[in-house]
């Protein structure tokens, strides 16, 4: 490599000697075959090592294209580095959709399914919930397919964290196209949240609150509806924007989708952001932690109590839900969650200093955290946030014996 690889906040370089940029197939399978030790790599949006390599990476990011539609079955297969709002943009015209997208369009599809990354809404699974059927390439270059139909390991097959290797296909589930429309309602009482949480995150088809943890208010509130009746937060105190907004301080709201009640596309109202456009603020770090739903005014009220510590270091939170499902390894495995994310000022030292307090505060309410972003925790407690890990852990030392696709964090947090 002439220059050091990384990631895309620029917060990771890569240890990888070879870094592989493959457009085929073909092309993946012998550089697996042929390598002692490699992992695959997306979008490079994850924030810690998860896709780390101290040997060789494989950059799925040329393998970006759609293969098919089945219209009857509903689904879509396409090469695992595809971005999802490319997908997207491909499957409109198409008639089709998917579900749910995450806040980013620039995401790669197995990126994002590996790691469980999600979007908003109560009745809204994770981005790894919309496959039916995954391909990888075994150590020996050779093909495997998990499907939902034929059951076995596919629940653990799925948020794989890069331990069964690269994924050569996926296949989502698709549904028809439909419309949305995004407002953004501003200053929600935090005290609203303590009895109004789960009606104020319900009103819409994807709700998300930003706050900067600097006033007694929730900052913005973006409501995502598939109707023109969602609920009005104003019985709540909020206000509704009368201009476009951007859920980053001092951010552009040139760069992210459409607002102020006007309909359009899901996919170009569902993200926060706008495909065209560098994400959120770039120099950034993040953290996520899940808690069930049931705890989220106690675990808000915990990181409120720790406002003073936290805001002069984020540009901002987002809460967010998430619906439960029986992926092994995903954080909402069997419930439904609360997502408490942080987007941090660049400044690790003083963050990483921090994230335990944040970690021993939210422990009380078994809060996992998102597998691409940063945390402090140990090995053995996020081990025991998991009891599939058993069970996964012999998926991947099946499919993988040798150890080729493991690393230092999938030896840290799984195996």
């Amino acid at each position: 490599m002439s220059e050091p690889l990384l990631n895309w906040a620029g917060n990771l370089r890569y240890s990888a000697d070879k870094v592989y940029q493959p457009t085929e197939l073909s092309q993946v399978q012998e550089i697996v075959r042929d390598s002692r030790k490699v992992r695959p790599l997306g979008t490079r949006h994850c924030f810690n090592t998860i896709a780390d390599s101290t040997n060789s990476l494989v950059s799925m990011e040329g393998l970006n294209r759609v293969i098919s539609l089945d219209e009857e079955s509903r689904t879509v297969k396409v090469e695992s580095g595809i971005r999802y709002g490319d997908l997207e943009k491909w499957l409109y015209p198409h008639g089709f959709t998917l579900k749910n997208l995450a806040s980013l369009p620039h995401i790669s599809v197995a990126g994002a399914c590996a790691t469980a990354t999600h979007g908003s809404g109560v009745r809204n699974g994770n981005l790894a919930t919309h496959v039916s059927a995954i391909q990888y390439v075994l150590p020996n270059g050779e093909l495997r397919e998990f499907t939902r139909e034929a059951g076995g390991d596919f629940d653990g097959a799925i948020v794989a964290l890069g331990a069964l290797g690269p994924a050569a296909t996926v296949t989502l589930d698709v549904v028809p196209t439909f419309a949305v429309a995004q407002s953004v309602y501003e200053d929600l009482p935090f005290d609203a949240l303590k009895d109004g949480f789960f009606e104020i995150m319900s009103c819409a088809y994807s709700v998300s609150l930003f706050t900067s943890w600097n006033s007694e208010v929730i900052n913005q509130i973006w409501v995502k509806s598939t109707s023109s009746d969602s609920a009005k937060l104003e019985r709540f105190g909020a206000r509704a924007a009368n201009r476009k907004r951007s859920p980053i301080p001092d951010g552009d709201p040139e760069h992210c989708t459409e607002q102020l009640g006007q309909p359009g596309p899901s996919y170009d109202r569902l993200p926060h952001f706008r495909l065209g456009f560098t994400p959120s603020s770039g120099a950034e770090l993040q953290t996520e932690y899940f808690v069930p739903i049931e705890f989220a005014w106690a675990a808000l009220s915990e990181i409120h109590a720790m406002q003073d510590k936290i805001a002069p270091l984020l540009f901002t939170t987002e809460v967010r839900t998430i619906d439960s499902d029986q992926l092994w390894m995903s954080p909402n495995f069997k419930r439904k969650s609360v997502a408490i994310h942080f987007t941090w000022k660049q400044d690790w030292e003083k963050v990483s200093a921090i994230l335990p307090e944040i970690e021993a505060r939210l422990s009380a309410f078994g809060a996992r955290p998102h597998w691409g972003k940063l945390f402090r925790m140990s090995g053995e407690t996020v081990k025991s946030l998991y009891s599939e890990r058993d069970r996964f852990c012999d998926l991947v030392n099946q499919v993988d014996p040798g150890g080729k696709f493991r690393n230092e964090f999938v030896d840290q947090y799984l195996l």
